[in-house]
C-alpha cells in the first residue's frame, strides 16, 4: 500500500533516512531530527513531501520529494530527494509503487518530470531505475554549496 505520509509516520522516516544513510556510507552527515521533518512536512506552508510505502501494516519504505521548475519546460517537477526501502521487504515491488506514485502525481499535475540523483557505485539502484525507463543525465554535473562555502558566499 502506497500512501501520503502523516505526521506519525516522522519517526519511521527519519530511521529509514538514517538507514538509508548509513548504506551511502554518510550516516555521520545526518543531522535532521525529528523536529526538523515533522516542521518541513507538515508545518503551516511545506516545500517538502513525502509518499510511504507499508508492508503487513508497517511503513517499510518512503520517497521524500519537492518540486522543481523546468523554465525550458515551463512547468514544475518533482525531484526525488530520497527513495528507500527497507532490505527485508526489498523484491516485493515497494519501489516501484512509490516511483509510480510519483509518475502519476506528476502526470495528474501536469509535472513535466521526475529526477533524482544515485550514487555512481550504487548499481542495484541504478539497474533498477533504467528497467524502469529512467536514464542519466550524464551531460550534467552536480553542483553543492554547503557549510563554511555556503556561509563565506552568502557573508561575503
Amino acid at each position: 500500500m502506497i500512501r501520503p505520509a502523516t505526521p506519525d509516520d516522522v519517526p519511521t522516516i527519519l530511521r529509514l533516512v538514517r538507514d538509508l544513510a548509513e548504506y551511502e556510507r554518510a550516516l555521520h552527515e545526518v543531522k535532521a531530527t525529528e523536529e526538523d521533518l515533522r516542521a518541513s512536512l507538515f508545518g503551516d506552508d511545506p516545500k517538502a513531501f513525502a509518499t510511504v510505502a507499508e508492508h503487513e501494516g508497517e511503513v517499510v519504505g518512503f520517497a521524500l520529494w519537492f518540486l522543481t521548475f523546468s523554465t525550458w519546460l515551463g512547468r514544475h517537477g518533482i525531484y526525488l530527494e530520497d527513495l528507500y526501502v527497507d532490505p527485508a521487504v526489498r523484491g516485493h515491488g515497494h519501489g516501484k509503487a512509490l516511483l509510480t506514485e510519483l509518475a502519476r502525481i506528476a502526470d495528474e499535475r501536469g509535472y513535466g518530470r521526475v529526477e533524482w540523483a544515485v550514487l555512481n557505485w550504487n548499481t542495484p539502484s541504478i539497474d533498477f531505475y533504467e528497467a524502469l525507463g529512467a536514464r542519466p543525465q550524464e551531460e550534467w554535473t552536480t553542483y553543492r554549496l554547503t557549510g563554511d562555502a555556503l556561509t563565506r558566499l552568502a557573508r561575503g
